[in-house]
């Protein structure tokens, strides 16, 4: 099979890096209840990009399908009941560190709607991706990553496809590099240090997200699967995995996820947007918040969201 991209003079596959595919153990039973519970699934080979979408690689999508993204229109109040008019306007979510201590129950402490942050100006007016075009793109809602992938002749991972290229050949660590989160001292990712989310110390040297590749790879040469930016994938949200196939003859190969039916918000039934998985977790996971700095880390995002701390990376699979 001929791959054509759709930069002169490269082939579709230049900067990914082929997974082989296997057996593996998927979820965990020592974390967080939706990552439960950990059953055996099979993968097909694939290919996946080494580094997440950064914003060079996405101006050039930009550039050439003249693509609008969602934080850049305005929401239609139909998809919204009960929404305050002045808030339906073009924009999206930003970390705003607060100055002291909050109740980590609530988000809305270091979240902020903004109005007119994009891609381009990721943190709203006045910003811009100036030096950062080594930088995950991000304010990418799902439709975003999806069209990109189209254009690049690709998809989006599945969770299973994402979480086992993310183990890097290994299996059963705590982390994705061993059972240590910084070993010898080294940080391996970039997530938060100090207290999450007023106290950033940057030991790993960046406050925010960082250039693709600034921390080392993994087993199988892919960069930023944990930490940076977390990452869409093809799967609908499920509050919990399915269990361990009866036989070893019916181990789900390629699995999907759940139905679209089973993804929406519960604490929000009258607004029906389907939610997609993220994986990977970001520069804001700490240990005194969000220890989703693993494989096996996973979490709800509303199809129609986009934030500063979300991107993606895309695959190709064997014909």
């Amino acid at each position: 099979m001929t791959h054509v991209s759709k930069l002169p003079g490269r082939s579709l596959t230049d900067g990914m890096v082929h997974v082989p595919g296997g057996a593996f153990r998927m979820g965990s039973d020592n974390h967080y209840p939706e990552e439960a519970p950990s059953h055996r699934v099979v993968v097909d080979p694939f290919w996946i990009d080494a580094t997440p979408v950064t914003n060079r690689q996405f101006r050039a999508f930009v550039a050439a399908t003249g693509h609008v993204t969602v934080a850049e229109v305005a929401p239609d109040p139909r998809d919204y009941p009960g929404a305050l008019p002045h808030m339906l306007r073009a924009g999206s979510l930003i970390f705003n560190p607060p100055g002291g201590p909050v109740d980590l129950r609530d988000w809305s402490q270091w979240w902020k709607f903004q109005f007119g942050a994009t891609w381009r100006k990721p943190y709203g007016a006045g910003s811009s991706i100036k030096g950062l075009d080594d930088h995950p793109v991000v304010h990418v809602a799902y439709a975003d990553a999806l069209a990109y992938a189209a254009w690049a002749g690709k998809d989006l991972p599945t969770e299973a496809e994402w979480e086992f290229a993310a183990w890097g050949g290994r299996e059963g660590s705590e982390f994705a590099w061993g059972d240590e989160l910084t070993p010898d001292g080294r940080h391996m990712a970039n997530t938060w240090q100090g207290a999450f989310p007023h106290e950033n110390t940057k030991e790993d040297g960046f406050a925010r997200t960082s250039p693709v590749g600034a921390f080392p790879a993994n087993g199988y040469g892919l960069y930023d699967m944990i930490g940076n930016v977390w990452e869409w994938t093809a799967d609908f949200w499920s509050a919990r995995h399915a269990g361990d196939a009866p036989k070893a003859c019916c181990v789900p190969q390629n699995p999907r996820g759940g139905p679209e039916s089973d993804s929406y918000d519960p604490g929000q039934p009258a607004i029906r947007i389907p939610r997609r998985v993220l994986k990977g977790g970001s520069h804001l996971c700490a240990p005194n918040y969000c220890r989703r700095y693993r494989p096996a880390a996973r979490h709800a995002e509303p199809v129609d969201t986009s934030t500063s701390h979300v991107g993606f990376r895309c695959v190709i699979r064997a014909p």
